[in-house]
């Protein structure tokens, strides 16, 4: 067996506790003899979600011998607060116990630069491997099968029972509802995500009248009782009557027979869609990547595709699926669809001329016009949010996951961790305040002369009367609580670190091979995508290449900005007695807040996958 480059683990240690376990938390000495899996995450992060469903197997076949601790690290002022991590951790069904790090303690001891990361730590209490972004799993789990063979010989592997509590159960009608939907015969559609399942309740909002789904995490076609979801978010109702589901975790669009209660699938494959799958086809034979809101839009069901940044489109006509605008990079850009960058859009609202989208991860309100332009009407990118009416380009959200057409022409947006209900009145330019004292707020859908909020962490609807004035508050802003990294202005070397898993290589992939999620051929091995906000921050460097490494140069004339760098490699096994070898793709995106300091770095080290040498 190979050497492997090993480094003492720092301690962890968060100022907000334990969650998911008991007796005062853990330490790495209690972890001694077990191999550790340090999952950095925030709960705001769709990649970090699509993290936590790619360790479920893993967590579960090894349980006996490797613990899974959770690091939260927050982005968001809100995802700083213990409780929304508590039901953070119950909401995506996170079974294993998780450190709250409000002051990103551990996340600076450990050299973390992205969301999400994963740390691997040896029986004997070191690191020895780091992996940022998603689709490392399989590397993760012939990692451990090495070290579960190779600490089991030299006496240091411990098994049993890991510390993981469960919380217990508790016995409301709804759990973390999702999303609401006004049906026809006045009664409201919820998703009710963290139980699986859709709720119809009555018009009071209370009362339910029958549960789609067998409340079991699942994929299954089927009558009422029998259907699976996982974790269902948006509704809209199509022209034949029928409910379009968006099946987040499942990657699927669901249809609903509101008559019989059957469940049928319209798009997805189940898989998650990744760089190199097809992005067109028949809808069954497409994968979809988290799609998290759905509305109709000039006759075709536009799609709120969370998990790649970008908005795609089914059409009930023809069958089909396809990208509709973005371009799987993450930011605030407006333009042609073709051009557009998004960031985790969540929520959509049609009307007659406009779709409005919530980019959550921009807190931005953003629409997409008739001839498929994408525009923004507040918000400035990934690092601006807080709590701030008045004219549009100085508002600010936080997070929002859902926006709603008022029949004034104005829209409401679910400003879900400023905890409120806004108001942005596209004729004036205005935003204002509706409601406060909400509890992370993720749709709402108006009923009569009330619109109805769906407060998630309240798992409740609130019904409200739609006020003729704005609330008054105080104003906030905001900027992420990472520190800057200081580098120096001019020549600025920038290396992705990415050693491909034991037992396979970086490969060009060629026709006849095809990755491990099927999809088609993905070309080169490796691709590196570099920008800036503000773009003047870079004077040399910028676009796109093969070479994991490469040469910026910093304009000493802009202080500070983010340095936006997506990187992909694929590797594959490296049997040539298998004719078609097993390939994977390894992808992250990074933001990367710098500050330009004489005696600065003037090397930037992002781990993709292994260990900086």
């Amino acid at each position: 067996m190979a050497k492997r480059a090993r480094v003492r683990a720092p301690e962890l240690a968060g100022k907000g506790g334990w969650i998911n376990t008991v007796g005062g938390g853990l330490s790495l000495a209690d972890l001694r003899g077990r191999i550790v899996i340090v999952d950095f995450w925030t709960f705001c992060c769709v990649n970090c979600l699509h993290v936590l469903d790619e360790l479920r197997e893993l967590e579960e076949k090894h349980r006996d011998t490797v613990v899974i601790i959770g690091v939260h690290s927050p982005k968001f002022v809100h995802e700083a607060e213990h409780q929304a991590v508590v039901d953070a951790v119950e909401r995506y069904g996170v079974e294993h116990p998780v450190l709250d790090d409000p002051e990103l303690a551990t996340w600076k001891q450990y050299a973390v630069r992205a969301w999400p990361t994963l740390v691997v730590i040896d029986p004997e209490g070191y690191v020895v491997a780091q992996h940022a972004g998603e689709g490392h799993a399989h590397a993760i789990a012939r990692l451990v099968e090495e070290l579960e063979a190779e600490h089991a010989e030299k006496g240091t592997l411990r098994r049993g029972d890991g510390p993981y509590v469960a919380p217990e159960p508790e016995p409301t009608v709804l759990r973390f509802p999702g999303k609401a939907l006004a049906l026809p015969n006045g009664n409201l559609l919820v998703s009710d995500t963290t139980r699986h399942q859709l709720v119809e309740l009555e018009e009071d909002g209370e009362t339910v009248v029958r549960r789609i789904g067998s409340g079991v995490r699942g994929f299954v076609d089927g009558v009422a009782k029998a259907a699976g979801f996982s974790e269902p978010q948006g509704m809209a109702l199509l022209d034949d009557g029928s409910v379009v589901v968006a099946d987040t975790v499942n990657h699927a669009l669901r249809r609903l027979d509101l008559a019989t209660g059957e469940v049928t699938t319209l798009a997805g494959t189940g898989r998650q869609w990744w760089q190199g799958s097809p992005t067109s086809g028949p809808a069954r034979e497409v994968d979809l990547s988290s799609p998290w809101d759905v509305a109709l839009f000039g006759g075709k069901v536009w799609i709120a595709m969370a998990g790649v940044h970008q908005l795609w489109v089914y059409d009930p006509e023809s069958g089909t699926v396809g990208v509709a605008a973005g371009t799987t990079n993450e930011g605030l850009v407006d333009g042609p669809g073709a051009e557009a960058w998004f960031a985790q859009p969540s929520g959509l609202a049609a009307t007659a001329d406009r779709l409005w989208l919530a980019d959550s991860e921009t807190s931005a309100l953003r629409w997409v016009d008739l001839d498929g332009a994408v525009h923004t009407a507040v918000g400035t990118g990934l690092f601006d949010f807080g709590h701030r009416d008045g004219a549009a380009g100085q508002a600010l959200f936080q997070h929002p996951l859902g926006v709603t057409a008022l029949p004034d022409g104005s829209v409401a947006v679910s400003d879900t961790y400023n905890h409120a209900l806004r108001r942005y009145d596209p004729v004036t330019g205005e935003v204002t305040t509706l409601a406060t004292d909400l509890r992370e707020p993720s749709d709402a859908v108006l009923v009569g002369d009330d619109i109805v909020v769906v407060e998630s962490a309240r798992h409740r609807l609130t019904r409200l009367r739609l006020p003729e004035e704005a609330v008054r508050v105080e104003s906030v802003a905001h900027r992420t609580q990472r520190a800057a990294t200081e580098v120096a202005p001019g020549e600025l070397r920038l290396d992705v670190i990415f050693q491909a898993p034991a037992g396979q290589k970086l490969d060009i992939l060629p026709h006849a091979r095809t990755d491990s999620r099927g999809g088609t051929p993905i070309g080169p091995s490796t691709r590196l995508l570099v920008s800036s906000t503000p773009p003047e921050l870079l004077l040399k460097g910028e676009g796109a290449d093969t070479d994991l490494s490469r040469t910026l140069e910093l304009n000493p004339e802009v202080k500070e900005g983010v340095l936006h760098v997506s990187a992909m490699a694929a590797s594959c096994d490296d049997d040539p007695a298998n004719e078609y070898p097993a390939c994977h793709v390894h992808q992250q995106d990074w933001g990367v807040p710098v500050r330009l300091t004489e005696g600065g770095a003037d090397r930037l080290p992002l781990v993709l996958a292994g260990m900086d040498g």
